[in-house]
């Protein structure tokens, strides 16, 4: 799964890439992110849980957290991280927090473009942006026949 949570533990995005019921989704993200905002700045960002390997980073107010297995390689896994926040930071224009909660939909929309059930699709950032802005094109002359 991949995950964004506030410093205050609120989960702003979550994509999940595995089968769960809402009640272990709930579970496994208020666990997690506990583990994630309690540990101290200096430690790796890397942790050991349940089978898996969590691999987070902290960008300004948000977690970007993710799930890999074991035998993922971690530092690939956080220039995935690095990579989707460096998208949404030029698709937004520094984002932060507030571009998330009211844009959520074009979030997943970049996440979407960067990563197919959990694997890396799309290593250029230029690529995704363009895919990202001609979605934006095609709806807003969407909405403008739907006007006329």
């Amino acid at each position: 799964f991949f995950l964004l949570v506030s410093r205050q533990g609120k989960c702003r995005l979550s994509k999940w890439y595995t089968p769960h019921t809402d009640k272990e989704k709930q579970k496994n993200i208020r666990e997690v992110s506990t583990m994630c905002l309690s540990r101290p700045q200096k430690l790796c960002n890397f942790l050991e849980w349940r089978e898996y390997k969590i691999v987070y980073k902290r960008y300004a107010s948000l977690f970007f957290i993710t799930c890999v297995d074991k035998t993922d390689n971690e530092l690939i896994t956080l220039e995935v991280i690095h990579q989707f926040v460096e998208v949404l930071d030029r698709y937004f224009g520094n984002v932060c927090e507030l571009d998330l909660i009211f844009n959520f939909h074009k979030a997943y929309y970049i996440l979407d473009e960067l990563l197919i059930a959990g694997e890396q699709q799309e290593t250029s950032k230029k690529n995704v942006l363009k895919l990202v802005t001609d979605q934006d094109t095609a709806c807003e002359e969407g909405t403008d026949r739907d006007m006329q």
